[in-house]
């Protein structure tokens, strides 16, 4: 495990000098609680995710103090010319909803190399959507209990999109109440209590145009419409099963007499 502040690469400072201009520029990056970050030695930092931007504003937000390694979905370094820039700023592949072993081990070595993972428990951008947080966040805090557990919010990023509307991107460093795991929590539940408290501070908010808002809201809309038919067609047919049951046991008792 490294003695001192983490020595932050040359690719990672190139990537975060080129997209300073639409982060601190454009979007008025505000930073607060940078206080919280250490600049050395183990870090988990969890945070909310609405927009492809937010790795972006977490990591200039958090240059002054270090370098901060994101899992990110293996799909990116099929981009031409994506992947050496990614692996050189430290970034970990992970196949998404595949349970990747191999990716938590990589980014367990990290950790224990003294460096600072930086892991989205939504796990995708949530497009509006209420997402269940994943428990990776959890194993790897498991796994490297030395680990400094911080979190972090962001907002504005969803808002990068909707040019010529000024952005107005605030990324909050915070230590979570209660820390890393708990007596008795298991991985997924420590997940879910960080997940819980950094929306409570950054609800969620849906990303892309005004037409992509409209449209993806439409489809929640939708898709919670069907979801309470469903519901309403099973208690239907629960019901109707009871009364069923009822009618045939009524029926094989036969009428009753009185005394």
């Amino acid at each position: 495990m490294s003695s001192g502040p983490e020595k932050i690469s040359r690719t990672y400072r190139f990537a975060m000098a080129v997209c300073t201009p639409v982060i601190r520029w454009w979007g008025r990056l505000e930073v607060s609680g940078l206080e919280h970050l250490p600049t050395s030695g183990p870090v988990l930092l969890s945070s909310n995710h609405d927009s492809y931007w937010d790795p972006v504003a977490i990591g200039i937000a958090g240059l002054p103090r270090r370098q901060i390694r994101a899992l990110a979905k293996s799909t990116l370094w099929n981009f031409p010319g994506l992947g050496p820039i990614l692996n050189g700023m430290g970034q970990v592949p992970i196949e998404r909803g595949a349970g990747d072993a191999h990716a938590l081990d990589t980014a367990i070595e990290h950790l224990r190399a003294g460096e600072c993972i930086g892991v989205f428990p939504e796990g995708t951008t949530t497009r509006g959507r209420t997402l269940r947080a994943r428990s990776g966040f959890g194993r790897l805090a498991q796994a490297v209990p030395e680990a400094a557990i911080v979190s972090c919010t962001v907002t504005g990023t969803v808002d990068i999109a909707r040019f010529p509307k000024r952005p107005r991107i605030k990324v909050d460093f915070y230590s979570p109440k209660g820390r890393g795991l708990g007596e008795g929590e298991t991985p997924g539940e420590l997940s879910v209590r960080l997940l819980a408290e950094a929306r409570a501070r950054a609800p969620i908010a849906t990303s892309g145009r005004k037409r992509t808002v409209a449209k993806r809201q439409a489809a929640l809309r939708e898709a919670a419409a069907e979801a309470e038919a469903d519901a309403d067609a099973s208690g239907d047919q629960a019901a109707a099963g009871s009364d069923a049951a009822a009618a045939a046991a009524t029926a094989e008792a036969g009428p009753s007499v009185p005394p």
